[in-house]
Order: C-alpha cells, then sequence, then structure tokens
C-alpha cells in the first residue's frame, strides 16, 4: 500500500527534477548567447570607433531608416553630414561601414574581399551561386567562360534585336495612349528588357511581349514554355526582391529553419519556385533544339557562341561539363541582372527626360538627324549619339540601377586618411550615396547632362553605375546599348513628361525601383498640337 502511494510522488519528483535540469541547462545557453552577443557589440564598437554615426538605439540600431520610401533621404542627410562614410547599425549586434566616397570605394573594389555572406547568401535560393554569388578561382573560371558572350562581335547584331523588342513596347504604347495618355512604364520596360535578354543570349524565339495568354499564376506543371511564364516570373522577381529586403533587416529572420516558417519564408518559396520554371524551360527548350538533326553542328560552326550555348558547351578545366545546379545558376543569375537592372536604367533614364524637356528636345533633335524616322538602328549609330549618352550617364548617375554593393573585409583595410578597419567587418558601397555626394558632384540634385561632356575629368570612382574593380558588371557593353536603342527609339515616337499627381518615389530593392511606379504622360510626336508645341519650343 505505501510503495504504490508513494510511486507517484516519486515519478512527479523526477519530473520536478528533470524539468529544473533543463530549465538551469535553458538559462546556462541563454546566458552563453547573451554574452556572446554582449562581446560581438564590443567588438564592434571598438572596430568602428573611428567612424560617426547618428544615434542608434542598443537593440533595433537605425532601424527608423529603414522605411522604403524614407531610406534615400536619411542616407542622402548622412552623406552631407559625415565625410566619406559612417556607421549603420542593423540591429544590436549587426552593423556596417557605409561607404559614398571614391577613393574608399577605389581601396575596397581594388581589393578581393568577398562578397558579404549575410547579405548575398539571401539570394542564394532564387540565383544559386553564379557569376554574382561565386568566389575565388571558381569565379574566375566562370568570368573567363562567360566573357565571349560579351564580344563585340557577339553584341553587333543584338542591336537590331533590341531596337525589334523596343518597337513591339512602342506599338502597345500608341494603342494604350490613344485610349489614356498616362502610363505606368515600369512594368512595359521590364517585360520588353526580359524579351531582349532572351532572345540575344537564350536563342529564345517569338515574343514573351506579345503573349497574351500568359496566367498571373502558372501551376507547377505549366513550364513548357518560357512565354507562358514570362508575366509570372517578372512578378516573381518584383516578389524576391522586396522579400529579400525585408529579410535583410529583420533580425530574427536571420535563421534559415525560422524564416522558412514564416509567412514570408513560405512566400519567398513559392517565388524562387516561379523564377525557376521560368529559367528550366529556357533550358530544357534550348537543349531540345540542340538534340535537332544537324543543329548542334550548326551551332559548333559559328566563330562566337551566344551565353546559353557557352554554358551548354563549356568544360571545366577539370574536363567535366558544367553541372546542372551550376547552369541554371547562371541561367538564373543573368536571366535576372540581364532584364531587372536594365529595366531599371531605362525606366528612370525616360522619366530624367520627361523631367527636362529641354534636354529631351535636344536628344531627340541629334536622335533624328542620325537616323531621320528610326527604320533601322545599328551598331555604328550607337557611338554617334554624344549628346544623348550624356543624358543617358546623367540620369543614372542620379538613378544607379543597383544603389549598394557590399563587400566583407578578408583581411585589415587602412584608408587614405589614415582611418581603419579590421577584417570580418561589413562594408555597404553605396553607389546611390557616392553619385549624391556633394563633395564629389557639385549641385548633386540637378540634372546637368554636361558633367559627362567629352573632355570632362572626374575621379575614377565617382560614377559606378555598373560597379568597378575586377568584379564590374560583366554585360555593361550590352546594357549600354540597350539603354541607348531603347531611348532613342522611344523619343523619335513620343514627347514624354511626368505625371505631376504620381512623382516617382525611389527605394533601394535590390534594383533602384519606384515605390508607386513610374508614372509618364506619353504624345505621339505625329500629334498636331504636339508638333506645333515642338516647333514653338
Amino acid at each position: 500500500m505505501s510503495v504504490s502511494a508513494l510511486s507517484p510522488s516519486r515519478a512527479l519528483g523526477g519530473v520536478s527534477g528533470l524539468l529544473q535540469v533543463v530549465s538551469l541547462l535553458g538559462l546556462v545557453l541563454l546566458l552563453i548567447k547573451a554574452a556572446q552577443l554582449y562581446l560581438r557589440r564590443q567588438w564592434l564598437l571598438k572596430a568602428l570607433h573611428h567612424f560617426p554615426s547618428p544615434p542608434s538605439h542598443w537593440f533595433c540600431g537605425h532601424k527608423w531608416e529603414y522605411q522604403e520610401e524614407g531610406e534615400l533621404p536619411h542616407l542622402l542627410k548622412r552623406v552631407e553630414k559625415y565625410p566619406r562614410a559612417c556607421v549603420r547599425w542593423m540591429w544590436g549586434t549587426r552593423a556596417l561601414l557605409l561607404v559614398y566616397d571614391p577613393d574608399y570605394m577605389k581601396m575596397v573594389l581594388g581589393r578581393s574581399d568577398p562578397k558579404a555572406h549575410v547579405t548575398y547568401r539571401c539570394l542564394k535560393p532564387w540565383i544559386g551561386t553564379g557569376l554574382l554569388l561565386l568566389e575565388g578561382q571558381t569565379w574566375f573560371q566562370h568570368r573567363r567562360m562567360l566573357t565571349p558572350a560579351f564580344h563585340y562581335d557577339i553584341l553587333k547584331p543584338y542591336v537590331g534585336i533590341m531596337a525589334d523588342s523596343v518597337r513591339v513596347m512602342l506599338d502597345k504604347w500608341e494603342e494604350l495612349v490613344s485610349q489614356d495618355s498616362h502610363l505606368e512604364i515600369f512594368g512595359h520596360v521590364s517585360l520588353m528588357t526580359l524579351d531582349t535578354i532572351m532572345k540575344c543570349a537564350f536563342s529564345q524565339q517569338g515574343s514573351v511581349q506579345t503573349d497574351r495568354s500568359a496566367p498571373p499564376s502558372p501551376p507547377a506543371s505549366s513550364a513548357s514554355s518560357p512565354f507562358r511564364n514570362s508575366q509570372s516570373y517578372i512578378q516573381a522577381i518584383r516578389d524576391l526582391s522586396h522579400l529579400i529586403v525585408s529579410r535583410l533587416r529583420n533580425a530574427f529572420h536571420q535563421n534559415d529553419l525560422i524564416y522558412r516558417l514564416t509567412p514570408e519564408g513560405h512566400w519567398n518559396h513559392r517565388a524562387c519556385q516561379l523564377a525557376h520554371q521560368h529559367t528550366d524551360a529556357v533550358i530544357k527548350e534550348r537543349k531540345a533544339r540542340l538534340q535537332k538533326e544537324g543543329e548542334l553542328e550548326k551551332v559548333r560552326s559559328r566563330r562566337h557562341l551566344d551565353f546559353l550555348d557557352i554554358l551548354l558547351f563549356a568544360r571545366m578545366e577539370n574536363g567535366s561539363s558544367l553541372s546542372d545546379e551550376d547552369l541554371r545558376a547562371e541561367v538564373d543569375t543573368f536571366m535576372f541582372e540581364g532584364h531587372d537592372t536594365t529595366a531599371s536604367g531605362i525606366s528612370w533614364i525616360l522619366y530624367a527626360l520627361a523631367s527636362h524637356p529641354e534636354h529631351q528636345q535636344r536628344c531627340r533633335e541629334e536622335i533624328q538627324s542620325l537616323l531621320a524616322d528610326g527604320a533601322s538602328i545599328t551598331w555604328d549609330h550607337l557611338d554617334q549619339m554624344p549628346y544623348t549618352t550624356m543624358c543617358i550617364k546623367e540620369a543614372m548617375r542620379l538613378y544607379p540601377p543597383v544603389p549598394v554593393i557590399s563587400r566583407e573585409l578578408s583581411k585589415p583595410i587602412t584608408f587614405p586618411d589614415g582611418r581603419s578597419l579590421p577584417a570580418g567587418i561589413l562594408v555597404s558601397l553605396s553607389i546611390y550615396g557616392l553619385h549624391h555626394n556633394p563633395k564629389v558632384w557639385p549641385n548633386p540634385e540637378v540634372f546637368d547632362p554636361t558633367r559627362f561632356a567629352p573632355g570632362s575629368t572626374r575621379h575614377s570612382h565617382a560614377f559606378l553605375p555598373f560597379s568597378g574593380g575586377s568584379r564590374n558588371c560583366i554585360g555593361k557593353q550590352f546594357a549600354m546599348n540597350e539603354l541607348k536603342v531603347a531611348v532613342a527609339l522611344t523619343l523619335l515616337r513620343f514627347e514624354l513628361s511626368p505625371d505631376s499627381s504620381r512623382v516617382p518615389v525611389p527605394m533601394p530593392v535590390i534594383v533602384l525601383r519606384s515605390k508607386n511606379g513610374i508614372h509618364l504622360q506619353l504624345r505621339k510626336l505625329s500629334d498636331p498640337d504636339l508638333a506645333h508645341h515642338i516647333n514653338y519650343k
């Protein structure tokens, strides 16, 4: 009787003791973690003490600056107040040095520091370990392998393809402005640049712009055609850009397991699936075409291969072909970088010209004298529009397509002014801040194309729309060609003016987007009222 009566109490005592041990162990682990975080913060404070910073909260850091519509105004205040660089606290145990000085930029970009892992790892589920994320010897091998895809002999015939894609977009705009002259252009330009990169780099036939059957959210089984998925792909890229930036600003979303369990993590996973469906379809279709009799020999006989064919025929130094994972990573990387950055560039350039009609008209006159009605535009024309090129560069100064890049110092660095940083510090190279730095560009908010007039001088690292150093943009010539073609053909067809009721709000979301879209008012040049307006000016 006594034994049976004592057993439950003994069992309860055993459970209680176990809970006490677990609680004590948990408390010890919590204290150890707190000590690690404290020591990490103290190390950061010591490492960054040479550099100024606005007051920050010990836990939230400068979180109030991360509101998307307000981040860039805060940045410009920092650029004006703090010379060269300043500290930005993401939260209590993560800080970075924000750099916007050309001498600092030159030093960092001239080294071989890796991309900041804590930042760029969030891109990996989407674009894999392609050229953007690779480091060391593997990056060098891939860069050397892909460089021939951007040889000028390859780029020359692309000008005609670019022009065809732009004309399809402009034809659509003519239909739309006949009903309403106000138009949000970023979405249309994104579809056009996606059309261009698919035709130029991935040997695609047809046009994603004329496919009107693209469903908003295709099921997984519908990945048989890259054109059917194009609209969904563009939306997926837009979603991923916002999700990644949001994750980088949330201390609780840094752990992969925790992030996967959140609604944002599920959304990110679904968007990655949609993006991969698109690129998988592109690869599958190209492989299928190469299997056709005679096609393989025809491609091999070319003097220069396009981007996707280089990947498919590539042999790495150990003699093995690229794995399917490496292949898709490069396709995902260039599908994104080859259309989203140029879409940002073109959209903001058109907005800048719309906001400055005197420069727009001077560009138009230059292009009209060169191309007449624009029936044909060739490679040789692209170097014969100096004023238009000046305006394009000035617009990219004001609105750099990629507003920030990051590095993680692999060894200590000492800057020209004597201040230094140890290895392990994150350095955020603010291209937007550099381009708006009044110590580098006098009156930086003024649109002044003469800054880029022939013979003008500036610091070698004062203007970095395509980054700099050995890891500069491999496709910068391709991008500049596309910008020139798009601007030239658009100005031959339309007069652009801003929509005063919807002024765009720039926000850095991997590329420079607008919080509320980029809305313009378009009028065909053939309109009688417009002709009088232009002649009067």
